[in-house]
């Protein structure tokens, strides 16, 4: 079944409609100066499984295309950040992870290429002169938190920034000082304070109304998923209640896949609620699997960046991939966002894992759109550019959300 597929001229024939509407509700929130979103494609069903305002991974994007986002990076900055020619890059603290590394090198020389002055560095690495990368090293500068006016912030060589773009995603907490100056994306953005449920809740508003234009069940166009708090899985009462609600969202995706003759069992994912990096992540077909977890099992599901607890579970219907390689090994598309719009693509393929298995782990490789972006199909890329850029107005609405709060 390849319901969404076979909607591609329907699609085209809204073009300019929904260039229309985007364009207004894109008036209507703070957009994002990047992000980065995992979609998945089982044909039937396209939609974004998770969102990154804080994006890694630049340096998978290929040499075409970073023209293309480095016009987009200034056309933000000149708009939002009038009159800064000075950015300075505040990356997290991988110091040995070289691949990280390389992404703050080609997104160093994204801001260069779009003509601004970027430095790098944190209070992390007061102690550090470079961080070493694939490439080659990446200088850092000193930044000194300084008191001024009565409020903390970062001076590099004694001097302020510009701009700070973030790199980081503040899982740990908001760093102290970034909150006193020019700073983008927002630090409220951080996994201290986002979830990954509320990104969902407000994307469901912008999926309906596309799907109204569209004429088409919205359903198609975005994962079923429920909240599940306060599960201390340490505890069996916890996992009981767990298993429970696992088994009856199960049964609702069941009977959805049978009305519309989708031949195939449903899966379930379950995620913290908030963070990144693929950690707390399980994929299970039944909640029986919940009560019959190993102690090392348990603590993995249980595990968050930066060692935070996690208690509220994101419970996410699992999409399956139809799309392949050429040797049949699962493919996913990795869309990059620059100013709210679909930028660039690269595809992350795992040869060990299956279809509806989490491909993100250290046996992805990537490969560029313009490596075999092609051999997917034109009518998959549209439908892949729209769900991302719905996901970015998501995160704009987000952050207005916060200042309700």
């Amino acid at each position: 079944m390849t319901f969404v597929h076979e909607y591609a001229a329907l699609l085209e024939s809204k073009r300019s409609e929904i260039t229309a509407w985007m364009t207004k509700k894109r008036s209507e929130v703070p957009i994002p100066i990047y992000g980065s979103v995992d979609i998945r494609d089982a044909g039937w069903k396209i939609c974004v499984v998770d969102a990154n305002h804080f994006p890694a991974g630049f340096n998978n994007i290929s040499e075409e295309d970073k023209p293309s986002l480095a016009k987009l990076l200034k056309t933000h900055i000149q708009r939002e950040f009038k009159y800064s020619d000075w950015v300075h890059l505040y990356p997290e603290s991988h110091t040995r992870n070289k691949g990280y590394v390389e992404n703050l090198i080609a997104l160093k020389n994204l801001l260069e290429i779009a003509g601004f002055r970027c430095t790098v560095g944190s209070v992390d690495f007061e102690d550090l002169g470079h961080l070493n990368g694939i490439s080659g090293p990446l200088k850092l500068e000193q930044v000194e938190r300084k008191e001024t006016n009565g409020e903390d912030i970062f001076l590099i060589g004694g001097q302020q920034p510009d701009l700070i773009l973030l790199n980081n995603d503040l899982t740990d907490g908001l760093v102290e000082g970034l909150e006193n100056q020019m700073v983008s994306p927002p630090p409220s953005m951080g996994w201290h304070r986002r979830r990954k449920s509320q990104h969902y809740e407000v994307l469901r508003e912008y999926v309906e109304e596309i799907s109204q234009m569209l004429d088409i069940d919205s359903w198609h166009l975005m994962p079923e998923w429920f909240v599940s708090k306060n599960k201390c899985l340490d505890k069996q009462e916890c996992r009981i209640e767990l298993a429970a609600e696992v088994n009856k969202f199960l049964a609702n995706l069941r009977m959805k896949y049978q009305s519309l003759g989708i031949d195939r069992e449903p899966v379930v994912f379950i995620k913290n609620d908030r963070g990144t990096y693929g950690l707390g992540i399980m994929t299970v077909r039944n909640g029986e699997e919940l009560l019959e977890l190993s102690n090392r099992k348990m603590k993995k599901l249980m595990y968050s960046k930066g060692g935070v607890d996690v208690e509220n579970f994101l419970i996410q219907e699992g999409i399956p991939t139809v799309l392949e390689n050429k040797q049949g090994a699962p493919v996913e598309p990795v869309v990059y966002l620059v100013d709210g719009q679909a930028a660039s693509w690269f595809y992350r393929i795992n040869s060990k894992k299956s279809d509806i298995e989490n491909l993100n782990s250290p046996s992805a490789q990537f490969e560029s759109f313009s490596q075999s972006g092609g051999q997917y199909g034109e009518h998959a890329h549209s439908w892949h550019a729209l769900v991302a850029e719905l996901s970015m107005l998501a995160m704009g609405k987000e952050l207005l959300s916060y200042g309700s709060e």
